[in-house]
């Protein structure tokens, strides 16, 4: 509900006013400064929509008159992208500061003072939009130069320990935050004196800290203070003004004054409608307190016109949203299909994630129809991609020092994206001219109700979850009905929830015959609990589906849903591994399938393309990781005889620990991945049953990185990897979930042994799915980070419409029995789908009793089926 911690010392301290004014004449000169201090002006006043036509024309007169690199331009860059962020223009605003950037570094040099002021803009716009990794080396190199240049107390330094400590906050990390706000605020109550709008900033944010941390006794006279000063200073109908009224607001509010609180929020959205205009974020986010504190009056009623407008403009808060839409819907307020139908359209727009938005791109191409507009769609989205990798490596360039800084690679880098820019600006207008309904196609509509509704099959239900702060919401619909419930779980108890599910499918809980007493083995009542807190409230509806489709959010996407149990069981762990065969998984009952959004069920089914690849399937596999030289693949088995029972990951080792500077550390990552003979099986079985060549089958050392670029791959209807999956660490710029492949003797940038997700993405695919029979392939980069990211986003972005994934390190013989049972279902039986065959898979591998431990479910349930898992 905070308004806005960030920096607000534009007043009368950021726009620059070009003190130095290159090789202009006396009388441009003046014009110049004449027109930085009128469009100052204007922004001070709040008056945006004034001030940046007049800064547009300063910066195309200064282009005429001065050229492209000189200080006159780069402060008149850096004036109107300040205007374009407070009008919430961020896309435009970005790209100036990094012009302005440019151009100061070439004229001040890259330590120089002059700089600064561009560096924390950029920074305060990152930290605007949650990029706080992106944010913080920029304000912390931002912070250095002015200390080193300007000594400690210098003003501009405050506003650089204002700029770290709001950073700070915005994450939580409040005691980081709190010293630096004391330290910026004595500085400018030294240098501007007690009443200026600078230091009513600093007030205002150390006054959050105290609010935040409960300590409303010493947070109400510091944003007391600051509404004071900013009233005098700026005048009532300030946006700045209205920042401080909404923090007083929410701090009347905590402490249980709603009556003081309610007049200060509404005179804060007053003031922002006019001076920002209904369309700016700010005042998306004064609707949005508004309501939630509507809402927690039970003003339902009231709260609920205010949630519209932020969902007309994309800016609703599900937080608030969904309580709001929910009550509305309950009480029938509003219709059901409007109240729904607005709930849907929230939950696509705030849960979109990156496997969802590669989703999207691929649906794109697919919806594009002719070959000619599918390729220059794809050509146009792989410039973007390259161009953002880029414009990364720049940014994490500039924020470091001279001293490691590589001025030739920068180079290369900014010619590069002009080049891209340059191109893709022409393949716009190709797009406009031979296909001008692109345009609707590749911006389409949030999915309505009735729209999800017509996509699924008469036998089918979808639920869809949005995990919030305090609680949780479950959407169910079939054909011809739908339900919304409220799950009393928040996003922390839902994380931990989901931790302890996961703690159960370790495989190294499952060495002995007997679980009796032994902790950490997988809980059968957790599993029921978590279904009748999940799926029990719409169980009525889907449980009479033969498939279920799953959209998760949040800690969600990490929990394999076929696993819960839908009645309790007898006992949290069997006396015997047999005991697990016994439990009512949801397995038995239906097919689930995992859905990266609700837009993707169209971009999947509706948009699917017929013309499948002629050949039906490629396969890689049995990798050869330590390569003797001269030696061949039957070599390999004698270095490690015990590779029935190994598992598809890099066992204890971290990522990080095979690296050696920028590349593999390829003796270490030899050693920690044992060889895989079964997996030559595994693809030869699944090849038998598919009628596969020999030819498509690359096994051993042909089984490398150079044999997956180098094929085409857009001719297969099926992707096969069967080997070791790596999942990303934490490692500066080079870690990413991976796929483990031959070892090179001599690796090169086109062949390292690793198929990264960024390499994956470039790959040309035209895949009904993509099987990755390796190791936690469904993992988010880090722990706790959005799963279905990674390998599985690279997938979709290079055209792969279902993947086969797993969710844990995975015993090599039971992901070879797993696989090859489900294509020699899909083979007696080809219009019985993906899905199904992957759940008949795990069901034949549960009730083999040929030994105790096939009941448990870290060894049968590893596999997920990701995307479009219904019969073709």
């Amino acid at each position: 509900m905070t308004s806005g911690n960030r920096l607000a010392l534009m007043t009368g301290l950021a726009l620059i006013t070009n003190a130095c004014l290159g090789t202009s004449s006396f009388a441009q000169k003046s014009d110049t400064a004449a027109l930085s201090a009128r469009i100052s002006e204007l922004g001070r006043a709040g008056k945006y929509s004034e001030a940046i036509p007049l800064a547009q024309r300063q910066v195309a007169d200064l282009e005429k008159s001065s050229g492209p690199v000189n200080r006159d331009l780069a402060g008149a860059l850096n004036n109107l992208a300040l205007l374009y962020g407070n009008q919430g223009q961020d896309g435009d605003a970005e790209s100036l500061y990094k012009r302005a950037l440019s151009i100061l570094e070439k004229t001040d040099g890259l330590d120089r003072v002059g700089i600064a002021p561009e560096l924390n803009n950029l920074a305060a716009l990152y930290e605007r939009q949650g990029r706080y990794v992106e944010a913080e080396p920029l304000f912390k190199r931002a912070l250095a130069i002015r200390e080193k240049a300007l000594g400690q107390a210098h003003p501009d330094v405050g506003q650089s320990l204002n700029n770290l400590a709001t950073l700070y906050e915005r994450q939580g990390r409040h005691a980081d935050a709190e010293p630096l706000f004391k330290q910026a605020l004595a500085i400018y109550q030294k240098a501007a004196g007690p009443d200026h709008p600078a230091v009513a900033t600093l007030l205002n944010n150390l006054g959050q800290v105290y609010k935040v941390e409960g300590r409303a006794g010493d947070a109400e006279p510091l944003i007391k203070r600051s509404l004071a000063i900013r009233e005098k200073a700026l005048g009532p109908d300030h946006p700045d003004v209205a920042r401080s009224l909404n923090n007083l607001a929410e701090l009347d509010e905590r402490v249980g004054r709603p009556a003081e609180a309610e007049p200060l929020y509404q005179r804060a959205l007053a003031i922002r409608q006019r001076a920002l205009g209904p369309d700016h974020p700010d005042v998306a986010t004064s609707q949005n307190n508004l309501a939630s504190f509507y809402q927690g009056q039970k003003r339902t009623i009231e709260a609920l016109p205010l949630v519209q407008q932020t969902i007309a403009s994309g800016r609703a808060q599900l937080r608030v949203a969904l309580p709001v839409l929910f009550d509305a819907y309950a009480w029938q307020l509003v219709s059901v299909e409007k109240a729904s139908d607005d709930a849907l359209n929230a939950i696509q727009r705030g849960t979109q994630s990156s496997a969802a938005s590669a989703v999207n791109k691929l649906a794109v191409r697919l919806a594009a129809g002719t070959d000619r507009l599918a390729e220059l769609v794809r050509r146009d989205q792989d410039l973007a991609a390259e161009a953002e990798a880029l414009d990364k490596a720049i940014v994490s360039a500039v924020s470091q020092g001279a001293a490691k800084r590589d001025a030739a690679a920068e180079q290369r880098s900014r010619t590069r994206l002009a080049t891209i820019a340059t191109e893709r600006a022409g393949l716009q207008k190709t797009l406009a001219a031979e296909f001008p309904d692109f345009a609707a196609l590749s911006n389409p509509l949030p999915m309505t109700v009735k729209e999800a509704q017509s996509l699924l099959s008469p036998d089918e239900a979808l639920v869809l979850f949005a995990v919030i702060d305090s609680e949780s919401y479950v959407l169910a619909m079939t054909r011809d009905g739908f339900a919304w419930r409220r799950l009393p779980l928040g996003a922390e108890a839902m994380s931990q929830k989901v931790a302890a599910f996961r703690r159960g499918l370790d495989l190294n809980k499952i060495g002995k015959g007997d679980p009796s007493g032994r902790a950490g083995l997988f809980d059968l009542t957790l599993a029921n609990e978590l279904y009748a807190a999940l799926l029990g409230p719409v169980e009525a509806l889907v449980k009479d589906k033969r498939g279920l489709l799953v959209v998760p959010s949040g800690a969600l996407t990490a929990l394999p849903f076929y696993l819960l149990v839908t009645e309790k069981p007898p006992a949290a762990i069997p006396e015997t591994f047999d005991g697990y065969r016994e439990a009512a998984w949801l397995l038995k009952r239906q097919s689930v399938s995992v859905l990266p959004s609700v837009a993707s069920l169209k971009a999947l089914r509706a948009f699917s393309r017929k013309d499948q690849g002629i050949k039906p399937m490629i396969g890689f596999g049995d990798p050869l990781f330590n390569p003797a030289p001269g030696g061949t693949g039957d070599q390999r088995a004698a270095t490690t005889p015990d590779t029935k029972s190994a598992t598809r990951s890099a066992t204890s080792a971290a990522y990080t620990d095979f690296w050696q500077g920028a590349g593999v550390d390829r003796a270490m990552l030899a050693q920690a991945l044992p060889q895989l003979p079964d997996t030559a099986d595994e693809l030869k079985a699944v090849a038998r049953d598919l009628g596969v060549a020999a030819s498509d089958i690359h096994l051993g050392a042909d089984a490398s990185e150079t044999t997956v670029k180098h094929a085409p791959l857009a001719d297969y209807s099926i992707i096969y990897f069967a080997t070791h999956g790596l999942v990303a660490g934490d490692v500066k710029g080079l870690a990413e979930p991976s796929l483990a492949l031959s070892m090179p003797e001599h690796p090169s940038e086109l062949d390292d042994g690793l198929l990264t997700s960024s390499e994956v993405a470039q790959l040309k695919l035209n895949a009904d799915w993509v099987v990755l029979s390796a190791c936690n392939t469904i993992a988010g980069d880090k722990p706790g980070a959005e799963a279905l990211s990674g390998l599985a986003r690279s997938f979709f972005y290079a055209g792969a419409r279902a993947l086969l994934v797993s969710h844990w390190a995975v015993s090599s013989e039971a992901a070879t029995r797993l696989a090859t049972s489900t294509f020699d279902r899909l083979k007696a039986d080809p219009k019985m789908g993906r899905t199904e065959a992957v759940r008949q898979a795990m069901l034949g591998y549960l009730n083999d009793k040929s030994s105790p431990r096939n009941a448990y479910p870290a060894l049968w349930g590893p596999f997920a089926l990701i995307g479009e898992g219904a019969a073709r």
